[in-house]
């Protein structure tokens, strides 16, 4: 018997609506993204965005799906990691939800969430995964029973950085595309920190010499250019070093930078040096989105989990490597 879902995201800046069948259909994945007229992302604005555009979102989802709130099983949200008024909001969005329609709410990792719906594109089984996003920025592969986080940023986020170095730049939100772009027209290689220690990475350092480079009138394709290179192949050591370690055949590059084709075209050769399958998530599925809320809540709603109302408060520093992975115990 078919399961449809419908999942909630709302961890930070986008606000996504995607509906799922338990065949992994998606019929719907709408969403709406702050985007701030100067600096970044204000916590209070971002649950405002959410409270404000929410309803809206949640009734073209179920339109353009083709079906009734009355065939909706389960409610799925995002219950952490994010900035906890957004996350808040969209808890409560999802627990309105769940108590009018009568029907079992699940609360999903964000960052799971990330890999699973990249896993159902590729039907990959057991990657190693390079999750890169505004917030977070992680080389994880399943150990044990959970998503084990075999290297991560110290400090900040790689998108998180690219914004920043963006708005130095006079660029707008977000800057990652506009730097990508601007690479192209790069043709002289600036040093820059290269700051991998263990299988752990450092972009602050990065960040503040790219910034002097500014300073020092150095053109901004250089800068874009040489950012580039020296980030992403920092992200390809840390990748190349979890496959030696962990002898798993795929790779799959998720989360809002994976649609960097620079950052692609390195890992890609990764995977051609050790022989492993590559996969990299649609557009459509790499940045903040409903669609994969609602595919992990099916997973974990298979698998026997859902949780009541009275204890879905919202998890702000929600680690991958926190959750079980109740419907991979058999890997």
């Amino acid at each position: 018997m078919t399961t449809i879902s419908l999942g909630i995201e709302g961890t930070a800046h986008s606000f996504g609506v995607g509906i799922v069948t338990s065949e992994g259909k998606i019929l719907s994945n709408e969403w709406d993204m702050l985007k701030p007229d100067k600096g970044g992302i204000h916590p209070r604005e971002a649950s405002r965005h959410h409270s404000e555009i929410g309803p809206t979102i949640i009734s073209e989802a179920v339109n353009k799906a083709g079906i009734g709130f009355r065939d909706i099983d389960i409610i799925a949200f995002s219950r952490g990691p994010g900035l906890g008024p957004s996350l808040r909001t969209t808890a409560t969005i999802a627990r309105t939800l769940a108590l009018k329609l009568d029907i079992p709410l699940v609360d999903v990792n964000h960052c799971v969430a990330h890999i699973e719906i990249g896993c159902l594109e590729s039907k990959f089984n057991d990657p190693v995964t390079v999750y890169v996003s505004g917030g977070n920025t992680q080389v994880i592969a399943f150990a044990g029973g959970r998503f084990r986080t075999f290297g991560e940023t110290l400090d900040i986020a790689i998108g998180n950085m690219l914004d920043v170095l963006g708005r130095e730049l006079g660029m707008g939100f977000p800057a990652g595309p506009i730097i990508e772009t601007i690479a192209k027209d790069g043709e002289n290689y600036h040093n820059l920190p290269y700051s991998v220690k263990g299988m752990d990475l450092s972009y602050s350092g990065m960040l503040t010499a790219a910034k002097k480079l500014h300073s020092e009138n150095v053109s901004i394709p250089d800068i874009c250019f040489s950012v580039q290179e020296i980030a992403f192949g920092m992200l390809a050591e840390v990748a190349e070093r979890a496959v030696a370690h962990t002898k798993k055949s795929e790779i799959l590059l998720t989360g809002g930078v994976a649609r960097n084709n620079r950052l692609t075209e390195i890992l890609t050769g990764v995977s051609e040096r050790h022989e492993v399958e590559f996969h990299r998530v649609s557009p459509s599925l790499a940045g903040d989105q409903g669609a994969m809320i609602a595919w992990n809540g099916i997973l974990q709603y298979k698998a026997g989990h859902q949780i009541s109302v009275e204890n879905s408060h919202v998890l702000p520093k929600w680690r991958t490597d926190d959750q079980d992975i109740i419907w991979r115990q058999s890997l």
